[in-house]
This record gives structure tokens, C-alpha cells and sequence, in this order.
């Protein structure tokens, strides 16, 4: 969080799973669509924080099955576990805040008393969270029973039931609602409150985050009926929650548009980029622009056309230079006259290409160096590639003129190298 030293323009915390993460999209278009627009339009100043419950075993194994960006922060655990950046830093001082009228014995010992109570996997149980499963028919009597045998043994303890059959048990000051006010607390203190947080989910354990007093929030259109019963319980005239027309992330994008949080047309969205044009100029929206286009080319989605090559050429410098990962190196004019030949060659197949952490910073006037990790889908193979470029303003109207590419250079993420490199473009 070091990269932001003053208050994000936009801090959006989501649930994952059926909220960010859509898994009746076999595509994850929803999904591709708010990694474009957020790279290119929010990373450089705003905060993604993903809220879930998923312990961190769980939590890594979804990053490796769909096309997830990298938070800013994580919430794991059903509120329960904080972290930071890519390394996942624990925060200290919240489990010290939960440790308090907690122990985790007693209540394995009450709840081994319940027939009905199923213990998730192990992987599930985390210090501060012991999780069951629980038939719904049965679940309000178990959990009026079960909250009166621990306040008897002066436990202090909040129950979350969610998507029907989830049944955790945490420290009374635990939760997704209290983690997150936690953390608005934390950014005031430090002087970097966002100006606008964007709460997003679809089930029971979300319901805290549209708690919180001056955050927006979304429940998507596929969340389900314990959500939507509270939000009618509690929440019905509240305008700054809104029940979205749209599923998953696509509904997180409804949302930002609707509250006028900032731009909402994903570049995934634009159909000719030579036309578009940004009101917010970056570099982070030239790199998603350009690996667009790319990932479009190659399933033959663009038009195949000398306009679209030539505009590409002007948009990196005569000498520019690119050092594939194996190290050889070429002019990126080269590497254009040779993905001509590669029109259309993915087209029908799964190939999707995307952009995580793009980050830049300026190095000269007009001139940055943009640091972003580019993954590419082919099937089932998955690599990624740490890249460096640097990049020029256009002109004399600076960068909104647009960009020049003036040199790019990558090296495999480890264990993500690509098994046959001979078609290995940008």
C-alpha cells in the first residue's frame, strides 16, 4: 500500500466467489472485463481489496484457476485474516483485537455436541474460525442453541450463516463488516481514507460490509435470498445500496457507473481503439489497450488490416527494443511484422490475454517506466511473463496524445514459464 501515499480515489472491497468471480462463466468475460477496466483506469490510485471467505489455502487455489487480479489487500477467512500486497503481510493488530473472549477449544468442545454441525475441511479452520456445514431446516434452532452454550462459557462469539449450508463461528469482533472498518479506521488514522469505497457481494456473510456509514455498495443480480432478505429488513430505502441488473463483476461495474464512481466502459468493451480516446490519460490504459489488441489479433477478432499495423508501429519508437524472457532480443518492429503472420491463429480456441499490477512511474519528463505482469491463457497452459517497459508522451500535447513505446523487457514468473516458446509475440 506504500504506492499510494495519498487517499485512493477508489477503494472497491468484493466478495469472490458469485461476486467477483462468476463460475457459471465458463469465458470469464465479466471477470476480463473488470481486470481492463481496473488496470487501466483505477490501479495507478484507488485500492482493490478482495473480502472472502475463503480461507488462504482456498483463496490461492481460486487464483489459479481463473483470471484474478491482484488485490492491494486481502480479507480472508470470513473477516478474519488481514493482509497486504502480493507477499500477504499479516496485520498484527487485528489478531490481537479478535484474540480477545476467544478460545477456540471451547468451542470445538460445545459444537462436538451437535449432531447436526459437519466440520468443513481442515483447511477451513483457521485460528480464529471454526466452520461447519448445516442443513438450512435446522440451522436457526442449532444456532440459538449453540450461541447460548458459549455465552455460558464466557465466550464472546458471532455466528455467520451464508449460501444456505455455511455455518462460521468467530470472535464477536470478527466478520467482513468489522474488518473493513477496521481498515477504513486504519487509512483515516494514517490520513489516506478513499474518498469513495464500493462494497460488493452476493450472500449472508457480505451483508456487514453494506453496514459501514458512507460506503456504496452492490449486491449483484445472482445474490442470493438470505442477502436480499436482510437488505429488505434493514436496508430497503438506502440508496446508496443498489440490487444490480448484471451478474458478478459485471454488476461491480453497473455499480461504479451508476454511483458516478469513475469511468465504467472497460476497455474490453471499446470495439476500435484507434478511435478511442480516454478522459483520464495513463499508461496503464496503453498497456491494456495494447495487449487487447493483441489477444484480438490473435483470435482474429480484429479487423486484418494495414490501418491497424501501421497503427501499431507508430506507436513504438523506430529503435525500440524487445528482450524476450529467453533472453534474445529484436526490434519491436519485428516482433509486429511477425505477429501478421499470426492473424487469427487462436481463433476458436480458448486464448485470452491479461495484465495484473500494471504500475508506473515517471523516470524523466514525459517518459515512465511501466511495471506489469502479463498472463496468457492457451488452453490449459497458463504462463506469465514480469515485464518492464518505458514509454514516451506523443507529442506536444503530452500524454494525451498518446504513448510511444520505447523499449520492453521480460522474464517468467516462476512456475508459470510457457513449455514451447516459439510463438511467444509481446
Amino acid at each position: 500500500m506504500d504506492r499510494i501515499t495519498k487517499a485512493a480515489r477508489l477503494m472497491i472491497v468484493s466478495d469472490l466467489d458469485h461476486t467477483m468471480v462468476d463460475h457459471h462463466d465458463p469465458e470469464n468475460m465479466s471477470l476480463l472485463r473488470f481486470n481492463a477496466l481496473w488496470e487501466s483506469n483505477y490501479r495507478h490510485d484507488s485500492l482493490l481489496v478482495f473480502s472472502t471467505g475463503r480461507s488462504p489455502t482456498l483463496y490461492k487455489q481460486l487464483r489459479k484457476e481463473k483470471p484474478m487480479l491482484t488485490p492491494d489487500i486481502t480479507i480472508m477467512s470470513v473477516g478474519t485474516e488481514i493482509t497486504y500486497g502480493s507477499s500477504m503481510l499479516p496485520d498484527d493488530g487485528w489478531v490481537k483485537i479478535l484474540n480477545q473472549k476467544w478460545d477456540r477449544n471451547i468451542v470445538i468442545e460445545e459444537t462436538s455436541k451437535f449432531p447436526d454441525l459437519t466440520l468443513q475441511a481442515e483447511t477451513e479452520q483457521r485460528p480464529d474460525k471454526v466452520s461447519f456445514y448445516v442443513d438450512k431446516t435446522k440451522a436457526q434452532v442449532v444456532m440459538k442453541e449453540l450461541s447460548s452454550r458459549l455465552e455460558k462459557r464466557g465466550l464472546d462469539v458471532k455466528l455467520i450463516y451464508s449460501g444456505g449450508m455455511d455455518l462460521d463461528v468467530l470472535p464477536q469482533g470478527a466478520g467482513k463488516g468489522q474488518a473493513l472498518s477496521y481498515l477504513l479506521n486504519k487509512l483515516k488514522t494514517e490520513g489516506t481514507l478513499p474518498v469513495n469505497t464500493l462494497a460488493c457481494g452476493d450472500s449472508g456473510n457480505d451483508a456487514e460490509l453494506f453496514s459501514i456509514p458512507d460506503v456504496y455498495g452492490v449486491m449483484v443480480s445472482n445474490a442470493q435470498e438470505e442477502l436480499l432478505q436482510w437488505h429488505a429488513e434493514n436496508a430497503k430505502g438506502n440508496p446508496n445500496i443498489i440490487h444490480a441488473k448484471e451478474r458478478c463483476a459485471a454488476g461491480i461495474i453497473e455499480a461504479i457507473g451508476h454511483f458516478n464512481l469513475g469511468s465504467n466502459t472497460s476497455p474490453r468493451d471499446v470495439a476500435d481503439f484507434v478511435e478511442c480516446k480516454l478522459d483520464r490519460v495513463n499508461p496503464g490504459y496503453e498497456v491494456v489497450k495494447f495487449y487487447l489488441f493483441y489477444e484480438r489479433w490473435r483470435r482474429g477478432e480484429a479487423a486484418n488490416c494495414e490501418t491497424y499495423i501501421a497503427s501499431l508501429k507508430a506507436s513504438c519508437d523506430p529503435t525500440a527494443t524487445f528482450v524476450f524472457p529467453t533472453g534474445v532480443e529484436k526490434t519491436l518492429h519485428e516482433c509486429i511484422y511477425a505477429m501478421k503472420g499470426c492473424y487469427g491463429d487462436q481463433t476458436g480456441k480458448q486464448f485470452r490475454v491479461w495484465v495484473d499490477r500494471v504500475l508506473s512511474t515517471p523516470i524523466g519528463l514525459n517518459t515512465w517506466l511501466v511495471k506489469f505482469d502479463k498472463w496468457e491463457l492457451s488452453g490449459d497452459e497458463r504462463c506469465c511473463c514480469v515485464t518492464t517497459a518505458k514509454i514516451n508522451a506523443k507529442g506536444s500535447g503530452g500524454a494525451s496524445d498518446g504513448y510511444t513505446w520505447v523499449s520492453v523487457q521480460q522474464k517468467w514468473l516462476e512456475g508459470y514459464e510457457k513449455k514451447d516458446t516459439s510463438i511467444w509475440l509481446f
